[in-house]
């Protein structure tokens, strides 16, 4: 079984695929938590043999990571506790099978390169991929699965921090799906922008991107706000949850000896 990790900027996701890279386990730590090797491994083998996998079983690992600091760390994880010398995507000599058509191409953030693999992959092309993480991007890819760059927005938490942070009177609010856009106190004005905003910056994006593009794109939605924000407008054509993750199988499969 393969173990994949994803390493963003608020959480490292790891996931345990099988042979026909269906997930059979996933589990999330904190990025800020600054874990070493050891506590990174002993945390996750026990959270594994909890969901009935064998440790034993795992016999190959991949890493994306857009968090430097925590490569060496996950890497050496693998090594001892797994046995295994872990594929690292954005290192020399890792295809991922598509062309990164960009001015600097060593620029693009690892998951949103896994995000283009599994996207040609699952639902051909062209695509915009939209990833509501710690930032929300927007990726084209073509039709014939090349990256052809994208946007990077300011996530929706970062902007509700930012909001609270940058004024002494706004509190910190939960991100709902507000049935009205005009609020009638602070909290649901905060909550109607903040959502609604976000809604707007994703449509608007959105047509920008497809007519500067010249064609139509098929838009896909990941990341952990994804569902919320693909029942709110029409948009979002298909919400994937475990994108990312697909396309680091993908990549393993592709590069493995």
């Amino acid at each position: 079984m393969l173990l994949a990790i994803d390493s963003g900027n608020t959480n490292v996701v790891f996931a345990v695929c099988g042979a026909d890279g269906g997930i059979v386990g996933e589990w999330r730590a904190e990025t800020a938590a600054n874990w070493t090797a050891d506590e990174f491994g002993i945390w996750l083998c026990r959270l594994i043999e909890t969901d009935g996998i064998k440790p034993g079983d795992i016999d190959a690992a991949i890493i994306a990571t857009v968090v430097p600091d925590n490569l060496a760390p996950l890497r050496s994880m693998c090594e001892k506790y797994f046995k295994s010398v872990p594929i690292v995507v954005g290192e020399a000599g890792v295809d991922l099978g598509l062309n990164v058509m960009i001015d600097h191409p060593g620029e693009v953030g690892t998951d949103r390169l896994c995000n283009a693999v599994a996207g040609k992959a699952c639902y051909g092309g062209p695509l915009l991929i939209l990833d509501f993480g710690t930032a929300t991007t927007f990726d084209v890819v073509d039709a014939d699965g090349n990256y052809r760059g994208g946007v990077i927005y300011p996530g929706i938490n970062l902007s509700l921090e930012a909001l609270h942070l940058g004024a002494a009177q706004l509190p910190r609010v939960e991100i709902i799906k507000p049935d009205k856009v005009i609020g009638t106190g602070t909290v649901s004005a905060m909550q109607s922008g903040i959502f609604w905003g976000h809604v707007a910056i994703v449509e608007g994006l959105s047509e920008r991107i497809q007519t500067e593009f010249g064609s139509r794109l098929s838009v896909i939605a990941t990341g952990g706000h994804a569902s919320l924000f693909a029942e709110a407008t029409e948009t979002i054509e298909k919400c994937d949850p475990e994108l990312t993750l697909r396309g680091l199988y993908l990549i393993h499969e592709r590069n493995r000896t």
